[in-house]
């Protein structure tokens, strides 16, 4: 077990329990063109490597709607069904194109509470090896201030080697 610091994995155990299961993760994967299993794949392998991720999963673009996303594969409680573009973390993310790191839930504009207890949120673009926009990855956490630089550096490394290629 990593040590912990006021409850919180230490950046360096973080890395190295992303290092393991980015290989897991990709050893998994090998050969697997589908791309439902693989948002299930991942989903599965990240929500399992570290206890602070409440709800963890994708939420895919919808093919028909453009400008909204649809709940793709997630571990988690009920998610929201679907999410504008712009709003909430979700949305921000997909319309900026950029990882958005919450330490506070409440205090983002326009915040979307699929669960009242989730209390900090990182959510990562996903794009295809053409750089279209596919989904993000949402990570949401049961304490403020969960996620920082390490996870994001990670997630993204993660997301990019597993749907862009």
């Amino acid at each position: 077990m990593a040590e912990a610091f006021n409850d919180k994995i230490l950046p360096t155990d973080k890395a190295t329990r992303y290092a393991a299961v980015a290989e897991e993760i990709a050893a998994v994967l090998e050969g697997e063109p589908n791309l439902t299993a693989r948002m299930a794949t991942v989903t599965s392998m990240l929500a399992a490597s570290f206890d602070h991720f409440f709800w963890t999963g994708f939420y895919v673009v919808d093919p028909d709607k453009r400008e909204e996303l649809v709940v793709g594969p997630y571990q988690g409680t009920l998610g929201c069904l679907r999410i504008a573009f712009g709003r909430g973390v979700c949305g921000t993310a997909a319309r900026t194109r950029q990882t958005q790191i919450v330490q506070d839930v409440e205090a983002f504009p326009d915040h979307i509470a699929c669960d009242s207890r989730a209390k900090s949120e990182i959510v990562v673009p996903v794009v295809d090896a053409q750089g279209r926009l596919i989904a993000v990855f949402d990570v949401d956490a049961e304490s403020p201030a969960a996620f920082d630089q390490v996870d994001a550096d990670w997630l993204e490394g993660i997301l990019q080697d597993t749907f862009a290629d």
